[in-house]
């Protein structure tokens, strides 16, 4: 095995889009908008007297096991003019996501699944922590990413082709498609599909926050229903990754600004190449000053018979690498019998590529922006006491729809995905979703409104 190091994240100036400006969003009508949410701005300065009012709400909520599945409603003024579904999702940099299965190597394939996982939370190391919209029964988001195939391999040399192994995608435009619907409203989960066909790979999985105020910051953990995101490479023998969520804090109210740290133990498993990664986010430094560390081992282990769960319990003799640096910074990896770390990832010139999302008249009544966008224009106007107005109309005719449904004994059904929930947390497309999808993919956005509306 030969280690090919890598700058920032694909070696390449390209690598590093420019800082989004205050600017987030170009759109007409009939045309796709790129778009950016305006947490993603780089300007992490925040209202202090919205974080009061904010803190204020909050205390009222001291002592309850999970402030999420409340569903309270907050005034217009304190939430970010964007919807949940858009906000929530992991492809900041679907370039790191594509590049996971080019490796030959397994080793090269995990490390490259730790260089995607890094580079999801840019909403955070570049933008400030916010409160998007509470998603609506039924609401749903879709999106497509363009990203060059620039990433490099880490670890072997296995070639940037297609899922075929026919054609080369190196340095070529390769399109990422995103779905995601809020499929429970009680509990408050949404499941999500990515899917590159071109690569031959997807993620999937179920989104839920549990969250408990403290007095000063908010705990976030992943709900029981949010089992991780599953990986799977198809071109790899269906290869699957699992990548359980640690726990978080918000921070930073009392002094006027948020931020987010973690300190929490994480896994991500690979079955198939019986390969197992334990990542420890460590605590702030002493003066409450945060180190944002993370420390990591990768080993071999038993899929049939997993029991490590700590760094130090690992036996020296399974090690293949190990895992150091800074979540916000740049994380090196160093492998078995080396004394030199290898630069993983350099967050630092990297921001969110935007989004593009289908033209205003090709989406539905329920997709995430027409459906909030009485509420996003009035707080973009600053008429808060509107957007109240219209925030509050959309929520009463969600508890109208959810009382009739139970007088006629009525179950909600997901469009998009079988289920509104799995036990295993992996959700499956209908057939729906798979034509949504494969929509994506063409650029063809049509879709028939739904007969049944959950708001």
């Amino acid at each position: 095995m030969t280690s090919t190091p890598t700058s920032h994240l694909a070696n390449r100036d390209t690598a590093s889009s420019p800082a989004p400006s205050s600017r987030t969003s170009v759109e007409t009508a009939d045309a796709p908008s790129t778009s950016i949410p305006t947490a993603y701005v780089s300007d992490k300065a925040d209202d202090s007297s919205k974080l009061r009012t904010f803190l204020s709400i909050l205390r009222k909520f001291i002592g309850v096991a999970d402030i999420a599945s409340v569903r309270f409603s907050l005034p217009a003024q304190l939430l970010e003019p964007t919807p949940n579904l858009e906000y929530w999702n992991y492809l900041d940099r679907p370039e790191a996501f594509i590049s996971i299965g080019d490796s030959d190597d397994a080793l090269g394939r995990m490390l490259a699944v730790l260089r995607f996982w890094f580079t999801k939370d840019l909403k955070y190391v570049k933008g400030k922590p916010c409160k998007p919209y509470n998603s609506a029964l039924g609401e749903f988001f879709r999106c497509n990413w363009e990203v060059e195939d620039d990433s490099p391999s880490i670890l072997g040399n296995g070639p940037k082709v297609s899922a075929t192994g026919k054609v080369s995608t190196e340095h070529k435009v390769v399109r990422v498609s995103y779905i995601t619907e809020q499929t429970s409203h009680h509990p408050p989960v949404s499941a999500f599909w990515v899917d590159c066909p071109v690569k031959g790979i997807s993620a999937r999985g179920f989104d839920q926050l549990s969250a408990k105020f403290t007095g000063t910051s908010v705990r976030v953990i992943p709900g029981i229903h949010n089992l991780g995101i599953f990986i799977n490479l198809r071109h790899r023998d269906n290869e699957e990754y699992r990548l359980t969520h640690p726990a978080a804090n918000l921070g930073g109210m009392l002094r006027g600004s948020l931020s987010v740290t973690v300190a929490d133990v994480c896994f991500v498993t690979c079955p198939k190449s019986r390969i197992k990664v334990i990542l420890q986010y460590l605590e702030e430094g002493w003066l409450g000053k945060a180190q944002n560390r993370v420390q990591g081992v990768i080993f071999h282990y038993d899929p049939e018979n997993d029991t490590m769960n700590k760094i130090k319990d690992v036996p020296e003799k399974d090690v293949l690498a190990r895992i150091d640096g800074c979540w916000q910074d740049q994380v090196h990896y160093t492998l078995k019998d080396t004394k030199d770390p290898q630069l993983l990832l350099d967050l630092n010139p990297l921001w969110p590529i935007p989004k593009i999302i289908p033209p205003e008249t090709q989406q539905l009544t329920n997709e995430s922006r027409r459906f909030w966008h009485g509420v996003t224009e009035a707080i973009l106007n600053k008429q808060y006491g509107q957007a109240t107005k219209v925030k509050q109309e959309l929520e009463e005719r969600q508890r109208e729809k959810a009382t009739s449904r139970k007088d006629q004994g009525a179950a909600w059904k997901p469009r998009f995905f079988t289920e509104a929930l799995m036990p295993n947390g992996k959700p499956e497309l209908t057939e729906e979703g798979i034509r949504a999808l494969k929509g994506l993919q063409e650029e063809n956005y049509h879709l028939e409104e739904s007969p049944i509306l959950g708001a």
